[in-house]
């Protein structure tokens, strides 16, 4: 078994993250496999050394430890590129010039229905997958902005026919999910200012480290429909999927960053020991 855990660095770890962590830790530990750390930093806007750093700390100060070296999504951005290259060269990307306030605004006048994904970004309407390929290529020429799509409708006709029926294995039932991507549109799989998307980059890694088994939030259950649509397109092989439930504050929320959850250096600042935080993770 091979587990990882693979945080962003655009915040301090909280008690949701230990938890997270520990569910793939104690997994991996009790079958005798290996424990992966990798950093997702490829937002530079979002993304800092410091909390990189920090990650690292707090993870050792639970007790936790990982094997190999960490990885760090910033310094293999050369992967991802091949990967945008295989699937435009397969006519599966297109540019697109709308910005999210356009989009927005098509999709309100829309009489069609659903207008959200499942990750609730306004669903596309496919503009620019319907603009002449000249057009786009001068478009693109001249240095317009844009992003890279993935063409939902061609990549699921592309499949061969043993994929069509995107299944992904549930380890905690054991059972297979059907998996429909096709409710997330034509997802965008690269900015000009994030050079690959977490859908991409996920996928990617998670096949090159050899990952059997994804423990997550159950937050990101839809985002696994998208993850085997891009393991089926690209030949890779998929690992289960274990999502657990989510902490929750007072209110019934989700610990969030941006909700200000409390944070693991807080805890410890507060005096709580290591054992506790992993208690309150669900880890005595």
């Amino acid at each position: 078994m091979v587990t990882r855990f693979a945080p962003s660095p655009t915040g301090l770890l909280h008690l949701g993250h230990a938890a997270s962590a520990l569910a793939g830790w104690h997994a991996a530990r009790t079958a005798g496999g290996r424990f992966l750390l990798r950093l997702e930093d490829i937002d530079p806007q979002r993304c800092r050394p410091g909390y990189a750093q920090a990650i690292l700390e707090d993870l050792g100060w639970l007790g936790l430890d990982w094997d190999g070296e960490v990885r760090v999504q910033s310094g293999h951005l050369d992967d991802y590129r091949c990967v945008l290259g295989n699937l435009h060269r397969r006519g599966l990307l297109y540019e697109c010039f709308c910005s999210r306030a356009a989009i927005a605004r098509e999709t309100a006048l829309s009489v069609a229905a659903p207008h959200v994904s499942p990750d609730h970004v306004p669903l596309y309407p496919g503009t620019c997958r319907r603009l002449d390929p000249e057009l786009r290529r001068r478009r693109s020429a001249a240095g317009e902005p844009f992003v890279l799509r993935l063409d939902m409708r061609s990549a699921l006709a592309g499949l061969a026919c043993t994929e069509r029926a995107l299944l992904a294995r549930d380890a905690d039932t054991g059972r297979d999910r059907q998996c429909h991507p096709e409710r997330f549109g034509d997802v965008v799989l690269a900015r000009r200012d994030v050079p690959a998307s977490y859908h991409l980059c996920v996928t990617h890694d998670d096949w090159l480290q050899g990952v059997t088994l994804v423990v997550r939030g159950e937050d990101l259950l839809p985002a696994t429909d998208v993850h085997r649509l891009l393991q089926a397109l690209m030949g890779w092989t998929p690992p289960a999927w274990s999502h657990h439930h989510l902490l929750l504050d007072r209110d019934g929320r989700r610990l969030a960053k941006r909700d200000g959850a409390p944070t693991l250096r807080a805890m410890r600042a507060d005096g709580m020991t290591a054992a506790h935080v992993r208690a309150l993770a669900g880890f005595p």
